[in-house]
């Protein structure tokens, strides 16, 4: 019997890519999919998936939001985040919220297939990539102690502040931020003021440097010589 898989994307090319290489394996197959968190909670209990592929960012509810939600409404089902974020932090708090994988999109090619039946298998799954920075990060090798004390205080940001917090780092826009998280530009400038009080950052455009510093700092770690 073929092992059910559950698709969260919103991007459809990137829906019919998992598709494609899912359905084309014999003990695999997709049994339904959603764009938004809302629609993919509606959808899994009818579907009754073995497992859920879930990006982080979606419209409205995020990623994170959607596994604490999962698990809560069905216990133990098995969710592998498949995400365009590198930063340490997505992955710990993905997996802090339940996910029992965590992989990259531009290693989701070759990589995701194992990582389903890694986690089919009860085990969990986290590429080397993150591996490799988590593990430079508990080991104390952090380049500069600027960054690694942000690290630090970023543990503070609830998900959807450290979302707001990252896409300032990317350049966005309020306005671009309302329309791509599905709240109010009034709500972002909230959600900034409260990344400023817990960051003890005085201005916005102190706000910025310091997500742009954070986005490169995020950058893929070299690998751990083994």
């Amino acid at each position: 019997m073929r092992s059910q898989i559950f698709i969260l994307e919103d991007h459809p090319i990137m829906r019919r890519g998992y598709r494609a290489l899912i359905n084309g394996e014999m003990d695999l197959q997709v049994c339904g999919e959603a764009e938004t968190a809302g629609e993919a909670l509606e959808k899994i209990p009818k579907a009754a998936p073995d497992l859920v592929i879930a990006d982080i960012s979606l419209e409205g509810m995020n990623g994170i939001e959607f596994i604490k939600r999962l698990q809560t409404e069905r216990p133990g089902l098995g969710v592998l985040v498949v995400s365009m974020h590198e930063e340490s932090l997505y992955a710990v708090r993905a997996l802090q919220a339940g996910a029992a994988g965590y992989l990259m999109k531009k290693e989701a090619e070759s990589c995701v297939i194992p990582a389903i039946r890694q986690v089919l298998g009860g085990r969990y799954y986290v590429s080397d990539r993150i591996q490799d920075t988590i593990m430079l990060q508990f080991a104390g090798r952090i380049p500069t102690k600027e960054i690694a004390g942000q690290q630090a205080s970023l543990a503070q940001l609830s998900d959807r502040e450290l979302e707001v917090f990252g896409l300032h780092g990317r350049g966005i826009s309020t306005r671009q931020m309302a329309e791509a998280l599905s709240i109010s530009p009034k709500t972002v400038a909230t959600h900034r003021g409260r990344i400023k009080t817990k960051l003890a950052i005085q201005s916005t455009p102190e706000l910025v440097r310091r997500a742009v510093l954070w986005i490169e700092s995020e950058k893929p770690a070299p690998a751990l010589k083994r």
